[in-house]
Formats: C-alpha cells, sequence, structure tokens
C-alpha cells in the first residue's frame, strides 16, 4: 500500500488534497511546514511526497533538498506561483514534478497515479526476489543468502540489507545517514558510526585484505559504494 505524505501549511489544502486522494490503497501523512515533512521522510517508508514550496521553519526548496539526502520517492510541487523560474529550480534540487495552485482535482489524482507507478515499477532500484552477483560475490533474495566464491557468508540482517542495497546499485555512492534511514528505518541520528561498524563486519566477511578493498570502497566524505571488480 502507497504511503503518500501531503505538505503545505495551509491546512485548507491539506484537506482538500486527503479528499482528492481519499483512496483505500493509499496511507496518507500530513505535514505543515518543511520540517515536519523531513522527519516523516526519515521515520516512515514514503513513495510520494506532495510539497508546497512556501512554508514556515522550512520551506519547500530547502526540505527538498534534505529530503533527497534520504530519499528517493517522487516528489511534487505545490506552488501559487507560475513563474517559470520556480518549477525550473524545484526541477534542479531534486522535484519530479509541479502542479499549480489552484488544483484541479482530476489533474492531482492522475499525476499522483502516475509517479507512483513510474516508482514502484522502477524507481526504487530494488526489486523484489532478485539475486545479485557481483564479482565473487553472491546474494540470493528469495533465500537471504550471500555466498562468496561459492561458499555461504553468515551475515546479520542489517548486514545483510546493507550488501542487497549496495549490490542493487553498483557504482551509486550512499552516504552513511542514506544506508541507516533505508535499513534501520530510523532518523540517522549518529549514524556514521554504526553504519561504519556494519561496513567494517562486511569486510572482514567479504574482502581478502579487509583494509584494501575489492568491493566495498569508501568514497572519502560522501559515503560507501559497491564496485564490480578492482583494476590490480
Amino acid at each position: 500500500m502507497p504511503n503518500i505524505l501531503i505538505c503545505d501549511d495551509e491546512k485548507d489544502i491539506v484537506s482538500a488534497l486527503r479528499i482528492y486522494l481519499s483512496d483505500p490503497d493509499y496511507t496518507l501523512f500530513e505535514a505543515y511546514n518543511g520540517k515536519e515533512a523531513l522527519d516523516i521522510v526519515e521515520r516512515e517508508e514514503i513513495h510520494l511526497i506532495l510539497l508546497d514550496i512556501m512554508m514556515p521553519v522550512m520551506d519547500g526548496m530547502t526540505a527538498l533538498a534534505r529530503i533527497r539526502e534520504v530519499s528517493n520517492a517522487p516528489v511534487i510541487l505545490l506552488t501559487a506561483k507560475s513563474e517559470d523560474s520556480d518549477k525550473i529550480l524545484g526541477l534542479n534540487v531534486g522535484a519530479d514534478d509541479y502542479i499549480t495552485k489552484p488544483f484541479n482535482p482530476l489533474e492531482v489524482t492522475a499525476r499522483v497515479r502516475s509517479q507512483l507507478r513510474r516508482y514502484l515499477k522502477f524507481g526504487s532500484g530494488v526489486e523484489e526476489h532478485q539475486s545479485y552477483s557481483i564479482g565473487g560475490i553472491d546474494l540470493d533474495d528469495r533465500t537471504k543468502e550471500v555466498f562468496l566464491d561459492g561458499e555461504p557468508v553468515q551475515v546479520t540482517p542489517k548486514e545483510y540489507e546493507i550488501l542487497k542495497l549496495l549490490m542493487a546499485n553498483p557504482g551509486k555512492v550512499f552516504s552513511p545517514k542514506e544506508l541507516y534511514s533505508t535499513v534501520w528505518k530510523e532518523r540517522p541520528l549518529g549514524s556514521d558510526n554504526t553504519v561504519a561498524v556494519h561496513i567494517r563486519h562486511l569486510r572482514e566477511k567479504l574482502e581478502i585484505d579487509p583494509s584494501d578493498p575489492r568491493y566495498i570502497k569508501v568514497v572519502f566524505g560522501q559515503g560507501y559504494k559497491i564496485e564490480k571488480e578492482r583494476n590490480r
């Protein structure tokens, strides 16, 4: 069941959007400023966000940039302005679409369905019940097993989820906060240490030389990624 977050500082608009999106297949969350929206995204698994631009405490553009650090869920901007510069800025920051106030209910529902359909099919980056192979590492998501050069490797559930996320997105750099928010599904407070410990344990189990890793790499100042092979 998709989780949709509606964020606008005007309660009447939130109420109207809640009515437009009243559907037993959706679970709706509400926020009234960018900070509240960010808190919900860090705490819950959100599949689509309707985000106002002009809000107190934290505006929509700032919230969008922060949200993109922890989530790739589609964001539809809500704006009372019709200037192209606002739309272009939002798309450059990471928005997927925009709707100009006042809303047409049919347009709102159509855009939401379109973005959800695309995201749930392609956008999460990880499809269920797949197997991943990178170099000598094999991960079978059906049986939740990990193998190194054909031999089973015992990993903890959190180590498994970190490894799966990295293997499903080879070459992509994930910040410690992104890894923590995705795997632990909690606000990433003090996440750097926790993630670093789990990465170290994974390296000890999967790398010939954990101090000179072949697969799980650190990108200094940015985060972690997994590579297929390293040229020696």
